[in-house]
């Protein structure tokens, strides 16, 4: 065993690459949950983001183009389940199963024709000296552009839910729907946005595994991300900066335990590997005792009729 060889600086820079898609996919969701909608079709929408984003991004050479295609496919997909559970008003977590299901039988189809495709090739934002600070230009300015992206949607999340009116009348709604409906908000509307919203970050966030992290298309390959994803907004307690450590937490958890194989760490493979795994367990243990739910906005998963 040989723990000298994990650089410290290249491991912190692993963690945000490896966060950067339940990071999307968790702050995307936190923004439907405190519209009061339960989405747990997490999964399938960063599937079909995945499938998406890397077929147009092959077809055109062009990453970016690739992150709105996927963007508008997760925001497509959600959609169905919005359409579904505010307007038909259908379970909410019924609903949001079938579409996982849903979205990995699409992907999987749509697919078909990319499996074994080469990737394009996605460098880091070039920051000049920036990224020849030694330790710090390793850590902060060497990634590619979606890591800033991730950032950036956290941090407008925050300010948006904490000082905007938008921001005030979707926490509204996500408390008292009927005391927001009173007022004279469109309930549904705001809630199918907010759906809209959090499709269109998981897609990015699915994409990023098939055109960044892994540029191959392989079919199933978020591998539980979204369900992790989905744990991670209730570990971060509703709250966007939370949800920024869980995800770095959760990152440097799957980073860690291939660093430490490396390093040649007496532990078998399999308990290194379901380490992340297992953090969502004792997760979502905690949401179901009760312990792990302060914060949840008070209308979660509840049905709104609009009666006119």
């Amino acid at each position: 065993m040989d723990l000298s060889s994990i650089n410290l600086f290249v491991l912190i820079a692993s963690l945000m690459v490896s966060a950067t898609p339940i990071l999307l996919a968790g702050i995307g969701e936190l923004v439907v949950e405190k519209s009061g909608v339960l989405n747990l079709g997490v999964e399938g929408m960063m599937i079909t983001g995945a499938v998406c984003g890397f077929a147009i991004a092959v077809q055109t050479g062009s990453a970016g183009l690739g992150f709105i295609a996927a963007a508008l496919g997760g925001a497509a997909l959600s959609l169905i389940f919005g359409f579904l559970t505010q307007v038909l008003m259908s379970n909410q977590v019924a609903t949001g199963l079938a579409l996982t299901l849903f979205g990995l039988g699409l992907s999987a189809l749509l697919g078909q024709g990319f499996i074994g495709v080469k990737g394009i090739d996605v460098g880091p934002v070039p920051l000049g000296p920036l990224a020849d600070i030694p330790g710090l230009g390793i850590v902060l300015f060497r990634h590619d552009g979606m890591v800033y992206v991730s950032l950036l949607i956290v941090a407008g999340v925050w300010a948006g839910l904490r000082y905007t009116r938008a921001g005030l009348i979707l926490r509204a709604v996500g408390e008292s729907h009927n005391a927001a409906h009173a007022l004279g908000y469109p309930v549904i509307r705001i809630r199918l946005a907010a759906i809209a919203f959090g499709g269109a970050c998981a897609g990015l966030g699915g994409a990023y595994l098939s055109i960044v992290r892994v540029p191959q298309w392989t079919e199933g390959m978020t591998a539980g991300a979204g369900w992790i994803a989905l744990a991670l907004v209730v570990f971060a307690s509703w709250r966007p900066w939370r949800v920024l450590a869980g995800a770095y937490l959760f990152g440097g958890l799957t980073v860690l335990q291939l660093n430490l194989q490396a390093a040649g760490v007496k532990v078998p493979v399999e308990v290194l590997s379901m380490a992340p795994y297992l953090l969502t367990i004792v997760v979502l243990v905690l949401i179901s005792s009760g312990k792990g739910a302060s914060g949840a906005p008070a209308s979660l998963g509840t049905r709104f009729h609009d009666s006119g």
